[in-house]
Parts: structure tokens; C-alpha cells; sequence
């Protein structure tokens, strides 16, 4: 009877899944066109009916952008909701509409299909030139593909966020003022005659007067704190997003199905010799311990036969606890690794549709790293070196591989662990070094320096 409450459990997830999944043309059809309505409703309201203008002077910049953070968010989803559609829409059959029927699932008329495409390919084509403007020039970070239709996906492939574009100019610029310093400009820069300092003071002088001065500062912590904001968003995410489906989808898909096929009764205990020798231990453990206790601590009138049954009595107790103990550890065990298999697939799955910020993040840490001083820099560097590949390494390698074991049920294999301790540190240990000789050095070789001197 529970097994039969179970199954139709399952069943039921299984049923509103695929409604779910029948439901998905529809679904991203309805998301696309109310985030294009929603735009609509801001050109309605804020702009007369005219696009939204990112450059406009009837608001302060504050507003504009406001209003230029709303319009990517609902661009994006735009984007998004109609490759969804489209990817939808080419995997339909008529097996699959009659199967919605079936699931009380019924589709949009034609007609109702392009009311709404024609709206979102209006509001796409309004901001599709402009976005293509803005980032056409760079093309360091996103690489763009070129429009061969006016197809939706070939629309919407070239509608970039702005933060972008202004990552790849700002070190465009940077990166043509050190070609320009580097370049001599006459023959007092290659003589040396007049001190540089004095024409560096010019320069700052020249940029303090600079009546642009201010906004240009501005302009520069506006892109700096949305990189940082974007960047620390999605290092949460990269954290919680792993750990968050783990759990979810241990508590709601793995365990039932587990427990489902796995007989509680005649289910294996131990799927390892190593936790079958450690049941036996702790129950040895305890067996002597109450044998102990009840030489001790027994009354003169019971005989030794009347304490060994006693005495077995407690041990047949004890061993069907930890029976269960084990045999709820062998099912997490055989959990965790469908839990983790999910958790990969879907961290792997938010890497790939997270491109740009993975451009953007990558941009942070530069500037994060690079910007630290010479000693920092040498002090990280020594301590992620002496934390992996130092001299206590190995035992936290142990630690590391042993604990992945037991998570998933695995006896410890020493062979394969003192084999892993034996080259994996040395590989990870050349990858530091030829980085310190090959980038490090290149880039701050005082940095370099100052590692040699703290590492003597």
C-alpha cells in the first residue's frame, strides 16, 4: 500500500512536469509579449510614444538610468522567451498536440500568435540599430554575429547590455594611453634632459582644469560599480545556484525515486566493505562496554546466564539501530550522487548562458588583482602555493578525497590517494610557477621580486 502511495506520487510529478513542459510554447510566447508590452507601457508614459532614449535630456541621469536598466532587463527577456519559443515551435508534432490535448493543454490560435509577434517585432526593431551602435566598434569581450535576416533570433542575437561595450572601451582607451607613453615624443622625452615629472604635472594640471573633469569621473564610477555589482551577483550565484539544486533536487526527485526501487527491508546495508567493518567495530565497541558495565554493576542474585541474556537482549538492540543508522547512510550516499550528477549539469548549463558575465567577472578580477600592491600580490601568491602545494599539502589532500569518498559511498582507495598526492600537487605546482615566469614577470616583475625575497 505505501509503495502503490508512492508510485501514484511520482506519477502526479511526472504528469504536472510534462504539462509543464507542454506548456512551454505558450508560456515564453506570454513572457515575451508582456515584457515588450511592458516597454510599450514606458514609451507610452515617459516618452510619448517614441522609443526610449538612452542619450535623452528631458530626465536627469539618475532616471535615464533607470529606465536604461529596465529596458535591458526586459530586452534580455525578450531575447530569451523567444529563442525559447522558437526552439519550442520547431520541436512541435502532431503527437505532441494531441498529447496536450489529452493533458487539458490547449495552444494559441494562429491568429493570437502573430498579434503578439507582430508587437514584439515592433518593439525589437525600435532598439535593435541602437544596441548594434553602441558595440559594434569592440569586440573584445562578446563576439557578435552578423545579421543575415529579420528573423527574431537574428534580431535579438545582437541586442548586448550596454556594460559591455563600456568595459571594452574604458580598456581600449587605457590600453592606447600606455601605447601613446611609450611612444617618444621628442628628443626631451629620449634625452632626459627636463624631468618627466614636471610635464606629468602639466598634464594633471591640464586634466584638473579640464571642465569635463568631473563628469569624466563620474561616467568612470558608474562603470566601475555596475562591473562590481554585476561581478558579486553572479559570484553568489555561482555559489548558492550548485548548492541550492543539490538539495532541492535530493529532497524532491532523487530521494523518492531512490526510496521507490531501494526495498527498506531487503535493501543492501552496506555498500562498502569499510562501512560494513565499521558497523562491526562500534558494535563490538558496545558489546564490551555492557558486558563491562554489567560485571560491575549487576546484583549478587543474578546468575552469569541471566546477565549474558541480558546482555544479549541490549546487543540485538543496538544492532538493529545501527543497522538503520547504515542503512540510511548507504541510501544518502547513493543520493548524493545523482543529487551531485544534477547539480554539475545544471552549474555546467548556467556557465553557458552566462557568457558575459563570466567576461565581465573576468574584468573585476583583473582589476581586483592587478590593482593590489607588490607585497599582496606576493603574499596571496605564497599562500595559495603553500596551501595546495606546499609541504602539509598532502594531508589536506587527504582530507579532500577521503571526505569525497565517504559522501559518496566510496571505500578510500590509499593506492589511488597517495598516487593523486604524488603528482597532481607537482602539476599544479609547474602550472604556478610558468605563470609567475610567464605572465607575472612580464606584467609586474617587482611583484616577482618581492615573492623571491619572501620565499628565501
Amino acid at each position: 500500500m505505501k509503495d502503490f502511495a508512492v508510485s501514484q506520487k511520482i506519477y502526479s510529478y511526472l504528469v504536472k512536469a510534462y504539462q509543464w513542459y507542454l506548456r512551454t510554447q505558450q508560456r515564453s510566447l506570454d513572457e515575451a509579449y508582456k515584457a515588450a508590452s511592458q516597454i510599450k507601457a514606458i514609451e507610452d508614459e515617459h516618452f510619448n510614444g517614441k522609443k526610449i532614449e538612452i542619450n535623452s535630456v528631458a530626465y536627469s541621469s539618475s532616471v535615464i538610468d533607470y529606465f536604461e536598466s529596465d529596458l535591458k532587463k526586459l530586452l534580455r527577456i525578450v531575447r530569451m522567451r523567444l529563442t525559447e519559443f522558437k526552439a519550442t515551435r520547431y520541436l512541435l508534432s502532431e503527437s505532441n498536440i494531441k498529447e496536450a490535448e489529452k493533458f487539458d493543454v490547449k495552444y494559441y490560435e494562429s491568429e493570437v500568435i502573430l498579434e503578439k509577434l507582430r508587437l514584439i517585432d515592433a518593439i525589437v526593431a525600435k532598439y535593435n540599430t541602437q544596441f548594434l551602435e553602441e558595440t559594434s566598434p569592440q569586440s573584445d569581450i562578446v563576439d557578435f554575429p552578423e545579421k543575415t535576416s529579420n528573423s527574431i533570433d537574428t534580431q535579438y542575437s545582437n541586442i548586448i547590455p550596454r556594460i559591455e561595450s563600456e568595459i571594452v572601451q574604458s580598456k581600449t582607451q587605457e590600453e592606447a594611453q600606455n601605447q601613446s607613453l611609450k611612444k617618444p615624443k621628442g628628443k626631451i622625452n629620449t634625452t632626459g634632459v627636463v624631468p618627466r615629472s614636471i610635464f606629468n604635472t602639466f598634464n594633471r594640471l591640464q586634466v584638473e582644469l579640464d571642465p569635463n573633469a568631473e563628469q569624466d569621473i563620474v561616467d568612470k564610477f558608474r562603470k566601475s560599480q555596475r562591473r562590481t555589482i554585476i561581478s558579486v551577483r553572479f559570484l553568489l550565484l555561482l555559489i548558492i545556484v550548485p548548492i541550492l539544486t543539490h538539495q532541492v533536487s535530493k529532497a524532491l526527485i532523487v530521494s523518492p525515486v531512490v526510496e521507490h526501487f531501494r526495498d527498506s527491508e531487503n535493501s543492501q546495508l552496506f555498500i562498502n566493505d569499510e562501512m560494513e567493518e565499521e558497523a562491526l567495530l562500534e558494535l563490538e565497541r558496545f558489546e564490551e562496554k555492557i558486558k563491562f558495565q554489567a560485571i560491575i554493576n549487576s546484583p549478587p542474585s543474578l546468575s552469569m546466564q541471566e546477565i549474558e541474556e541480558e546482555i544479549e537482549e541490549e546487543v540485538q538492540i543496538e544492532a538493529k539501530k545501527i543497522a538503520e543508522e547504515y542503512r540510511i547512510m548507504s541510501g544518502n550516499a547513493i543520493k548524493n550522487v545523482f543529487a551531485d550528477i544534477i547539480s554539475v549539469i545544471v552549474f555546467i548549463c548556467f556557465l553557458v548562458f552566462s557568457k558575459r558575465e563570466i567576461a565581465v567577472l573576468k574584468e573585476f578580477f583583473d582589476y581586483v588583482v592587478y590593482g593590489l600592491s607588490d607585497s599582496a600580490k606576493a603574499f596571496i601568491i605564497i599562500l595559495f602555493t603553500d596551501i595546495f602545494v606546499g609541504f602539509h599539502s598532502p594531508h589536506g589532500w587527504e582530507v579532500i578525497l577521503e571526505s569525497v569518498s565517504h559522501h559518496w559511498g566510496l571505500p578510500a582507495n590509499h593506492e589511488f590517494i597517495f598516487l593523486f598526492i604524488a603528482t597532481f600537487p607537482v602539476i599544479l605546482d609547474t602550472i604556478f610557477k610558468y605563470w609567475i615566469f610567464r605572465y607575472l614577470n612580464r606584467i609586474s616583475p617587482s611583484a616577482v621580486a618581492t615573492y623571491r625575497n619572501m620565499n628565501e
